[in-house]
C-alpha cells in the first residue's frame, strides 16, 4: 500500500518535471538569438533573477534548512544549470548594448554575495532550526510571489484595451498547474509552510490570470498575428 511519503515523492517528481519545462521554456528564445547573433530587444531581468531565486531555492531544500525537500534543490539545481546557461548566451551576444554586460556581471555578483551572506548567517549565526526554515524560506517566498505575479502586470493592459493580445496564456497555464502541484507536495506527508505559502499564492494569482484572460478571450479583436519579443519571452521564474 502507497502510504503519505510515497504520495508526497511521486506528486514531487511530478513538479520536477513540469518545472523542468518552465525552465526549458526559453529556449525557442534563446535559439533565436543564436541565430541572429543578437538579443534584439529581449530583456535579461528576467534569467537574472530567476538566478538568485534557483540559488534560494536550492540552499532550502538542503538538510542543513529543511529535511525531506531535497527534491526541491534538485529541481531548482537543473534549473539554476540552465537559466546560467541563458544568461551566458545573453552575454555572448548582447555586444556593447546600453553597457549590458557589465550591468549582468554587476547583478550576478550583488546574487552570488547576497547568498553567500544568507548562507553563512543561517549556518553560522542562527543555531535554531526552525529560525533557519523561516529565515530562509520567506526570502524565498519573497521572490517565488514576484514570478507568479509577474503575469499579472498584464491585466491592466488587458482590462484597458478589453484584449488579451499581450496576456501570457501559455505561461499562466503552466504556471496554475506548477503552483497546483507543489502546493499538493507540500500538504502531504510533513506539512512544508514555505512552500505553501508561495505556491498557495502563485496558484490563486494564475487561476486569476486565466479567469481575466478568458473574460476578454472574446471582446480581443482578430486581426493578423505578428509574434513580439514581448511575447514568446516566456520567463522560467515560477518553480518552486
Amino acid at each position: 500500500m502507497v502510504d503519505a511519503k510515497q504520495v508526497r515523492f511521486i506528486i514531487g517528481v511530478i513538479g520536477n518535471v513540469i518545472s523542468f519545462g518552465l525552465f526549458a521554456a526559453p529556449a525557442k528564445t534563446f535559439w533565436r538569438i543564436f541565430k541572429k547573433k543578437s538579443v534584439e530587444e529581449f530583456s535579461y531581468v528576467p534569467y537574472v533573477a530567476t538566478v538568485m531565486n534557483c540559488m534560494l531555492w536550492v540552499f532550502y531544500g538542503l538538510p542543513v534548512v529543511h529535511k525531506d525537500s531535497y527534491l526541491v534543490s534538485t529541481i531548482n539545481g537543473v534549473g539554476l544549470v540552465i537559466e546560467l546557461f541563458y544568461v551566458g548566451v545573453y552575454l555572448m551576444y548582447c555586444g556593447n548594448k546600453q553597457n549590458y554586460r557589465k550591468k549582468i556581471l554587476f547583478y550576478l555578483l550583488g546574487e552570488v554575495v547576497s547568498v553567500a551572506i544568507i548562507v553563512l548567517i543561517t549556518l553560522f549565526v542562527i543555531k535554531n532550526d526552525f529560525i533557519k526554515q523561516t529565515f530562509v524560506g520567506v526570502i524565498c517566498d519573497i521572490f517565488n510571489i514576484a514570478m507568479y505575479a509577474s503575469p499579472s502586470l498584464a491585466i491592466i493592459t488587458v482590462v484597458k484595451t478589453k484584449s488579451v493580445e499581450y496576456m501570457p496564456f501559455l505561461l499562466s497555464l503552466v504556471c496554475f498547474v506548477n503552483a497546483g502541484i507543489w502546493t499538493s507536495y507540500s500538504l502531504i506527508f510533513k506539512i512544508d509552510y514555505y512552500v505553501l505559502a508561495s505556491n498557495g499564492i502563485g496558484t490563486l494569482l494564475a487561476l486569476s490570470q486565466l479567469i481575466v484572460y478568458f473574460m476578454y478571450y472574446k471582446s480581443t479583436p482578430k486581426k493578423e498575428k505578428t509574434v513580439k519579443p514581448s511575447e514568446v519571452e516566456i520567463s522560467a521564474t515560477n518553480r518552486v
